[in-house]
């Protein structure tokens, strides 16, 4: 198993964090870790949504939320042959009017310890990236309300 875990403290609320969580289409705005991320459902972020991420340098993975507390959390898992990636997303209260956002990736299966090997020092630099670039997202007040989010993304009525 390979693993990395690393938090950050944001000068925001926890509304502004999480609706820049959650809006996981407009990540590769304030992270260089992520080159796109597409939905491939409607709706809210939700159990089951799934995403297509790009990476710099890695290929393309679907990744699917297994877990999901509005507001608290989100987890999302990716398979591919030999390694499974679980990544999760956490907040709470920190010190002072700040959130503490909690940003973990896990890697299990048979080829997990070689990736651990071969990639584990590219795995903390974009879970740091994403984590500097969230805070630094959210605390220029550049964070778009619900109202503002996609059409593509809200429910059909």
């Amino acid at each position: 198993m390979a693993s990395y875990e690393t938090s950050i403290n944001i000068a925001a609320t926890t509304d502004k964090v999480w609706f820049a969580i959650e809006d996981v289409e407009r990540w590769p705005r304030w992270t260089a870790s992520m080159t796109s991320v597409e939905r491939l459902d409607r709706g809210p972020l939700a159990r089951g949504s799934r995403a297509r991420v790009k990476q710099p340098t890695l290929p393309p993975v679907v990744w699917t939320v297994t877990d999901l507390e509005p507001r608290r959390s989100f987890t999302w898992t990716a398979r591919n042959p030999g390694i499974t990636s679980v990544a999760a997303h956490q907040l709470s209260p920190g010190p002072g009017n700040t959130v503490n956002v909690r940003l973990s990736v896990r890697q299990t299966g048979p080829l997990a310890p070689l990736l651990g090997l071969l990639a584990s020092g590219l795995t903390r630099r974009y879970v740091n990236m994403e984590a500097e670039g969230l805070k630094r997202y959210c605390e220029a007040d550049a964070v778009a309300s619900p109202s503002s989010l996609s059409e593509a993304h809200r429910a059909p009525a």
